[in-house]
């Protein structure tokens, strides 16, 4: 009780009330496809957590746009989840320390919570050359997932990058950079997106401490809570765009006036992902909503297959 207490406090001191904390635990409740009675259980998850599950979070062949995403996340802010809800034993990016120090602290943290920590990867691995086109610390990036990895109860890779190879995949691709999956050859459990949403992150989480497994997935290995459904499934402007009539009448001109935006490339018919629904920057927009088709980041090869972006299919 003391802890909960304190964790009102603290969202008090932000700005946020109790109203809009239950607000978002509803919503996240929802996101994961649960009965309305489990929303007391989420929030307890986020404001008096029974564990805190090491995590230790991996920085490989990325620009840093995932974590970024996941420090923007509300209630539990990026601090109270990686310091409270969390255990963070590693994370290059935020972490204080540098160097050797730092590359001392995940070897120990590895060899501490051996078997038990969950691993999440931001980044695809270079595989030629030996793993030659990235490294830290004089350990190429394939070294170091090879070893930590494995030793994992659960590796999530979170971002394109990490699922499927993203960007750095892309033709023609001289590293020769892949998904974690695909270049350690293991299971991952992936959440797309560049950047993914961070309420898949939390949503993943959640139901990680709430019932005690990871989320079902789909044949590609991502929540299917969030990756269930088409963009355009879920988008709001698709009753705009429900048969060819409306195209032969009103064609790309009036695409670009609040209809769909398939005329002017979107990809949502070929993307799966959640983005109507949970948005981002705390569910205030997302790239459809502000007039951008989508581009299909969080499908495998979006860049080679996907492009030219603003191209009809």
């Amino acid at each position: 009780m003391e802890n909960e207490k304190r964790f009102y406090e603290r969202l008090e001191s932000k700005g946020v009330t109790r109203r809009d904390f239950m607000k978002y635990c509803t919503f996240v409740t929802a996101t994961l496809g649960l009965s309305h009675s489990f929303v007391p259980k989420v929030a307890e998850v986020f404001a008096a957590p029974s564990t805190r599950p090491p995590v230790i979070w991996l920085n490989l062949g990325e620009c840093t746009g995932c974590s970024e995403s996941l420090l923007r996340t509300m209630y539990p802010y990026a601090d109270e989840l990686l310091l409270e809800i969390l255990s963070v034993e590693y994370h290059e990016t935020i972490m204080a320390a540098a160097g050797h120090q730092a590359e001392e602290q995940l070897e120990a943290a590895v060899k501490k919570h051996s078997g038990k920590f969950i691993c999440v990867v931001e980044g695809s691995i270079a595989t030629n050359y030996k793993g030659g086109y990235g490294k830290i610390g004089n350990r190429t990036f394939l070294e170091i997932a090879q070893k930590v990895c494995p030793q994992a109860a659960a590796t999530i890779c979170y971002g394109t990058c990490a699922s499927f190879g993203g960007v750095p995949a892309a033709k023609p691709n001289p590293g020769g950079y892949k998904g974690v999956g695909q270049a350690l050859n293991m299971k991952t459990l992936n959440i797309p997106g560049c950047p993914p949403n961070p309420v898949n992150l939390v949503g993943t989480i959640v139901n990680y401490l709430l019932l005690g497994k990871l989320p079902d997935l789909d044949n590609l290995g991502r929540p299917l809570f969030a990756y269930g459904k088409t963009i355009h499934d879920q988008c709001p402007r698709r009753s705009h765009f429900e048969n060819d009539e409306f195209v032969e009448e009103f064609g790309s001109k009036e695409a670009t006036m609040g209809y769909c935006l398939y005329k002017v490339g979107c990809r949502g018919p070929e993307t799966y992902n959640n983005c109507p629904i949970a948005k981002f920057n705390d569910g205030t927009s997302w790239p459809v909503e502000a007039g951008h088709p989508c581009i299909g980041c969080s499908q495998p090869n979006f860049w080679d297959e996907m492009t030219p972006f603003y191209q009809e299919m």
